[in-house]
């Protein structure tokens, strides 16, 4: 089986470190985007690349989003 995220086998996980585990989770996608954005660059893809930065945006708006409620609780 093929995935980039780490599975939470836990019984137990409190609504706060679901959220951290959502952050990092998109940070990571964040990177993965990045990484694959160079790809279309060298590639001269501009059209994939596009819809990478779209979803570049939305994973760094979320994390943006997560971070902020975890620093307030």
């Amino acid at each position: 089986r093929h995935q980039r995220l780490a599975d939470n086998n836990e019984d137990v996980v409190t609504p706060k470190d679901m959220l951290g585990e959502l952050c990092a989770d998109n940070q990571h996608l964040t990177r993965s985007f990045r990484s694959t954005h160079e790809v279309c660059d060298r590639h001269h893809d501009v059209a994939t690349a596009s819809l990478i930065e779209n979803w570049i945006d939305e994973t760094e708006r979320r994390t943006w989003f997560l971070a902020e409620i975890l620093q307030d609780s």
